[in-house]
């Protein structure tokens, strides 16, 4: 027969995780998405990277464009015939020695608008870069602050119907809403 031992030996106990939201906060800062990475939340990590992907590739193309019709004004409008660079912004077939007048500022003015409509976009875009990393730095700091908040089914709110008392100790003249949370 063998022996039984005596003492309990209780089980680890695994401690459970919970981030601190200064340090969410600091390593999202450090590097958009790292905040995400330690809040446990890796399904936000491509949605973060995407959505830069997207701003900072609109920010190459629209400076790409506002440089392409800068330069193409600029030679537009010098005396220099070597500096041709319009030529690719005007329409395909379109001669630049038969312009007459009207021809000429009708082109002048299409490329500056195009000039502001692309330098435009751009400082939108990066914009959009500076408020995305903001938004990814107040989401992981959020998700570590509500990282263990309770949503069980213990917390109820209801709407019931009282009665409103008037000056006067009247009652029952009317009828608002109370609303009561229980926990």
């Amino acid at each position: 027969m063998v022996a039984q031992d005596s003492l309990l030996v209780a089980a680890p106990v695994k401690k459970r995780f919970t981030p601190g939201t200064l340090k969410a906060t600091m390593m999202a800062v450090s590097f958009p998405g790292l905040g995400q990475i330690y809040n446990r939340k890796y399904w936000k990590i491509p949605v973060v990277y995407i959505e830069f992907g997207a701003l900072v590739y609109s920010a190459g193309f629209n400076s790409r464009s506002y440089t392409l019709y800068l330069n193409a004004y600029q030679d537009f409008t010098d005396e220099i015939k070597e500096t041709n660079s319009y030529l690719r912004v005007l329409a395909p077939g379109v001669d630049p020695e038969t312009f007459d007048s009207s021809t000429v500022s009708y082109y002048k003015d299409g490329m500056l608008r195009m000039v502001d409509y692309y330098k435009r976009y751009r400082d939108l875009s990066y914009i959009g870069i500076a408020g995305w990393y903001l938004i990814s730095i107040l989401d992981a700091n959020v998700d570590a602050s509500l990282f263990n908040y309770d949503i069980s089914n213990n917390l109820d709110i209801t709407l019931v119907p009282i009665q409103m008392s008037l000056p006067g100790g009247f009652l029952g003249a009317g009828l608002g809403m109370n609303l009561k949370i229980n926990f």
